[in-house]
C-alpha cells in the first residue's frame, strides 16, 4: 500500500460486531473513523492522505493486494 489511496482492502466480517477503525497519519496517530460490521457484511477501504492504518477487531477476513489474512485465533 502506497498511502496515495490507490490501493483498496476488503474486510469481510465473520461474526457480528466486527470493528474497523481508521487511524490518522501525522506526528501522532489518532482514531478518526469507526465502522461496525455484522456477519457477512463487507467493507472496502483504502489508505489515503488522512488514513495511515486500519485496525480490525473481531473475526474477519482481510484481503489486500499483498494477500489474504484472517483474524481467527486458535480456540
Amino acid at each position: 500500500m502506497n498511502g496515495t489511496g490507490s490501493d483498496f482492502i476488503v474486510i469481510k466480517a465473520l461474526e457480528n460486531g466486527v470493528n474497523v477503525i481508521g487511524l490518522t497519519r501525522g506526528e501522532s496517530t489518532r482514531f478518526h473513523h469507526s465502522e461496525k460490521l455484522d456477519k457477512g457484511e463487507i467493507m472496502i477501504a483504502q489508505f489515503t492522505e488522512h488514513t495511515s492504518a486500519i485496525k480490525v477487531r473481531g473475526k474477519a477476513i482481510i484481503q489486500t493486494s499483498n494477500g489474504t489474512i484472517d483474524t481467527l485465533v486458535d480456540e
